[in-house]
């Protein structure tokens, strides 16, 4: 037997329970470059989308703690 055929099928959106908005798949590019480009630490994911001016929900330039609350919400 395989191990395809010991585990079930996973499917990748399986808990998404509505396609991302337009600002979601913005923020996921955006922080793919940063984690790419920039580093891993929670201080240079918001110098990195502060810099790429891609500003929390409300406008406003991230903090750690907006970015903190943000993930949160998204429940990432």
């Amino acid at each position: 037997m395989t191990t395809a055929e010991t585990w079930p099928y996973l499917e990748i959106h399986q808990s998404r329970t509505r396609e991302p908005s337009p600002y979601e798949y913005k923020l996921a590019a955006t922080l793919e470059e940063v984690f790419t480009k920039d580093g891993h630490e929670l201080a240079d994911v918001v110098r990195g989308l502060n810099a790429r001016q891609v500003h929390a929900p409300d406008g406003a330039p991230w903090t750690e703690g907006s970015f903190r609350a943000e993930m949160h919400r998204l429940g990432a």
